[in-house]
């Protein structure tokens, strides 16, 4: 079986219509890290409505979603009588206003298995027996829906990488679309800890500390005075040059694993300072080679 399957496009890209994508599929295929990537291309995401709601969100999705007309929704057996209903619930979109496309997740019986054993979770189809039944009883349940299928992904051997590549590559609008990489400059201080969510770090407490200077202890790295005494360094230049250019050949390969964001800490004694003054140039630096970036001064005002 293929990674992925489609069914005849027919008059799917219609400019005129709400852009409806329906994402269902086996528990434990992935349908979550599915969600997660249709909101990253500024679909408007729902999932696991009850089915009573969900038929009166679909009944008017435009009405409810002002100022969006690409919704993804996720449903599936988590929801009581979603193999009868949601059939008739989905023939019963108005498809003169809104272009539905039902994308079906599945993954080989094996995966399914490690994955709700690395999780410790039960099946919702099997809650107190093998997960192996479960997975066999869904299969059966969501035989008729599955070959009713848009689109058919298996995501049996895709990582959380692929299967983001292949969302933007099916769903986005045109390949310029596809969310850039967030980076974010943090300035902070090593005495009050290194920022959560760090991706690399990297230390100038080497850099004489304007701190002790004179006039500049009260002042931060967004002021003149201190920015003035740092250039007059030799090593303040050249770290951030050096910077720039390390970052510069790192980015575009954390881009190509499809990372969403990078957090560049930079780190000084108390984060008032050289930190600030760093992420200041060097923000500079590398939005002239093409790389906005983001700052945050976490420690500034302490």
């Amino acid at each position: 079986m293929s990674e992925i399957e489609k069914a005849p496009p027919g008059n799917l890209g219609n400019p005129g219509k709400a852009r409806l994508v329906i994402i269902t599929g086996l528990s434990g295929s992935g349908k979550s890290v599915v969600a997660k990537c249709f909101e990253d291309l500024s679909y408007y995401t729902v999932d696991n409505l009850p089915l009573p709601l969900l038929r009166l969100f679909l009944d008017n999705p435009l009405e409810l979603v002002r100022g969006n007309d690409r919704i993804a929704v996720v449903t599936d057996v988590r929801a009581p009588g979603f193999a009868e209903e949601f059939p008739r619930l989905f023939a019963e979109i108005d498809r003169d206003r809104i272009e539905p496309r039902l994308l079906f997740l599945e993954t080989s019986d094996e995966v399914l298995v490690r994955r709700f054993s690395e999780t410790r979770r039960p099946h919702p189809l099997a809650p107190d027996r093998p997960v192996i039944e479960g997975i066999q009883r869904e299969r059966e349940v969501l035989a008729e829906l599955r070959a009713r299928a848009d689109m058919v992904f298996d995501t049996s051997e895709w990582s959380i990488h692929e299967i983001r590549s292949q969302v933007y590559r099916e769903f986005a609008s045109n390949p310029e679309e596809e969310p850039g990489m967030v980076v974010s400059l943090v300035s902070f201080g090593f005495k009050y800890g290194i920022p959560y969510g760090t991706d690399l770090l990297f230390d100038v407490r080497f850099l004489p500390n304007p701190h002790f200077v004179p006039g500049l202890r009260e002042q931060t790295g967004q002021d003149e005075g201190v920015m003035a005494y740092l250039d007059r360094q030799p090593d303040f230049e050249e770290v951030v040059e050096r910077l720039a250019d390390l970052l510069t050949y790192l980015l575009p390969r954390y881009r190509r694993e499809n990372r969403s964001y990078l957090s560049v800490a930079i780190g000084c004694t108390g984060g008032r300072h050289r930190s600030v003054a760093v992420v200041e140039r060097l923000r500079s630096a590398l939005e002239e080679r093409g790389w906005p970036a983001r700052q945050i001064h976490r420690d500034i005002a302490r």
